[in-house]
């Protein structure tokens, strides 16, 4: 932490009332197996609406990543919205490091909150997108609809040897770009997720500094980890096909995940995916194209449940009885 006045931890303390406010409280889930939860969840979860889970990526926590999106979506569904493992208070003791644990733990700490969360639909940001492929891959009965958002999770290991695949190919030096940890790699990492970036480069060097200390001080070795556990061994035949109704979307001058990894996952899923490439957008569409962002996550979350209520003539209760069984308890804090 900063020792002295912080303008991102103001920047966060400003999130933080906007959550609470929007009817959301921090809770904190111990799954008694080393691992720890946080989670911002409904003050007061509503029956007859649907479940909506927010994953987060990498860079800002996931009140910066999800803070100007949840006002949207409050009316309409239960907003979940966790730190994975090793970011904000979330972390664990154990040694795995792939997406299939980080969505294992997210589940786990859903179906133990004081009021259980047996079916949703998930949204995943960037490394959220694999955390959340793998929740609707492993809890297929508990995952109503996906959305996958500039998330490479059909690439492949032999990707990061050919020439052309990715800007940054390296993955110590795409590590050190993911997880900066001094001025000139904040700079970097903004100008690949990006396609119009933001002048960072005007400002000083302090507040850059300041950032990092706030978002990227803590568990460096630990999130360096787990990228480079994506792509080790990673084999297109391997990806389990999810059978949920999947919306991928990508902005189309994406330099950390090219677009033609969204054109693989269209292909791999068929017909249960749509794809949208926002025209002009880098890797942080949601940034640089907000309103194109929620307007599609609005059609295809807000819109489909409405016709589906209005097509079965009743709302139904999302919260139905989910068999998987998981130990764990969870606790409020604010």
């Amino acid at each position: 932490m900063p020792a002295c006045f912080s303008l991102t931890e103001t920047r966060n303390w400003c999130y933080r009332s906007a959550f609470s406010s929007s009817g959301l409280r921090s809770t904190v889930s111990d799954l008694q197996d080393g691992t720890v939860i946080h989670c911002w969840v409904p003050k007061s979860p509503d029956p007859t609406k649907p479940n909506l889970l927010l994953i987060h990526g990498f860079g800002a926590n996931a009140l910066w990543q999800w803070g100007d999106v949840i006002r949207h979506f409050v009316p309409h569904f239960n907003l979940y919205v966790p730190d994975l493992v090793f970011f904000g208070d979330s972390f664990t003791t154990r040694p795995d490091r792939t997406e299939a644990f980080q969505a294992r733990s997210l589940m786990r700490a859903l179906q133990r909150q004081p009021s259980p969360v047996r079916k949703l639909s998930v949204v995943g940001l960037s490394y959220g997108g694999f955390v959340g492929y793998s929740m609707a891959a492993q809890f297929g009965d508990a995952v109503d609809r996906v959305v996958i958002c500039c998330s490479g999770v059909c690439m492949e290991e032999k990707d990061l040897k050919e020439d052309g695949i990715f800007s940054v190919s390296d993955l110590e030096e795409a590590a050190k770009i993911l997880v900066p940890q001094c001025p000139d790699k904040l700079r970097e990492l903004v100008g690949y997720a990006f396609f119009r970036p933001p002048p960072v480069g005007l400002l000083p060097p302090c507040l850059l500094t300041d950032f990092i200390e706030s978002m990227c001080g803590e568990y460096t070795e630990e999130k360096k980890e787990l990228l480079k556990a994506i792509p080790k061994g990673r084999k297109l035949s391997d990806i389990p096909k999810i059978s949920q109704p999947t919306l991928i979307i990508w902005g189309e001058k994406d330099q950390v995940f090219p677009v033609e990894l969204a054109y693989r996952m269209k292909r791999h899923l068929g017909e249960n995916a749509e794809l949208q490439v926002i025209k002009n957008a880098g890797h942080a569409f949601n940034v640089e194209k907000p309103k194109e962002f929620v307007k599609l996550l609005r059609t295809f979350l807000v819109d489909s449940y409405s016709s589906k209520l209005a097509s079965s003539g009743k709302a139904s209760n999302p919260n139905h009885k989910h068999t998987e069984e998981c130990n764990g308890t969870a606790t409020a804090s604010h």
